[in-house]
């Protein structure tokens, strides 16, 4: 099976590399799955429900998401009725939507995608461990799905990699998302999970974080309030991990770094090219 996973998605150029791009890569990679984190879709904060439909109109079969979750208070009430979207499984009980989804692949794969959060220098949620832990019981590889996703949304490098190890062979793969800057550790753990500490994003990196730089910098220099961040205006980069799934196991037999635009070195799954 081939997987594809895409980094926050951080406002316009975020959205339009993803919707002018994506098709094209989903037919030339023979792509039976894609994941997108969307939390940041909507102006660099949250996500709306037009345009999760333009994320998954594009070729997303899931959207996840994470701290900025509700920074657009509509997600609250769309997120019920939108099966295809996930926020953190390790919110509190009550909170809408749900942390998990069951997807049918295009080669009739049933994959499980799962989202969490971290708690090192994130809003204390529930364990994140805990959560995968209830996910996959509920869920197994090679039982019931046969491949396992898993979005670790955390600013903490060690807190992405812990979850990685600790979902070591019971994952297909495990990739960290939030920080926006994609990472050069791109490889497949000794019990066969692939694994990436940071996607990156898919947006215009000509920017602090996606954002215009003119305000992160002076934020930095002064100390005080000011204006609002807004998303950089330049073309979108899309950033993240493709992954070759053994159809027998449900692990990872193949995964690269996956970037394709303007401002950062091209990274491609070479295999998927040139055979």
């Amino acid at each position: 099976m081939r997987f594809l996973f895409l980094g926050d998605i951080v406002g316009r150029p975020g959205r339009i590399a993803v919707q002018e791009r994506l098709p094209g890569l989903r037919e030339a990679w023979k792509l039976d799955c894609v994941v997108i984190n969307g939390e940041n879709a909507a102006g660099g904060f949250g996500i709306t429900e037009a345009i999760c439909d333009e994320i998954l109109a594009a070729g997303a079969d899931v959207v996840t998401l994470g701290n900025h979750s509700w920074d657009q208070r509509e997600a609250l009430v769309f997120i019920e009725r939108q099966d295809r979207m996930i926020r953190p499984a390790n919110y509190p009980a009550g909170t809408p939507g749900r942390g998990a989804a069951v997807i049918e692949a295009r080669n009739g794969a049933r994959v499980l995608i799962v989202s969490v959060m971290g708690r090192l220098f994130m809003d204390p949620l529930d364990d994140p461990f805990a959560a995968v832990e209830r996910e996959l019981s509920a869920c197994p590889l090679g039982a019931v799905a046969d491949a396992v996703i898993v979005d670790v949304h955390a600013e903490a490098t060690s807190e992405k990699q812990a979850m990685a190890c600790f979902l070591d062979g019971r994952a297909s793969l495990v990739v960290g998302t939030h920080t926006h800057v994609p990472t050069s550790d791109t490889r497949i753990l000794p019990g066969g999970t692939a694994f990436q500490s940071d996607a990156g994003m898919c947006g215009d990196y000509d920017s602090v974080l996606g954002m215009q730089k003119d305000e992160p910098v002076r934020r930095f220099l002064q100390k005080t309030p000011g204006a609002r961040l807004e998303p950089a205006t330049g073309e979108g980069t899309l950033s993240g991990v493709a992954v070759e799934i053994d159809d027998t196991t449900g692990l990872a037999k193949a995964v690269w770094a996956v970037r394709v635009g303007p401002n950062l070195s091209e990274a491609l799954p070479t295999a998927w090219i040139d055979g």
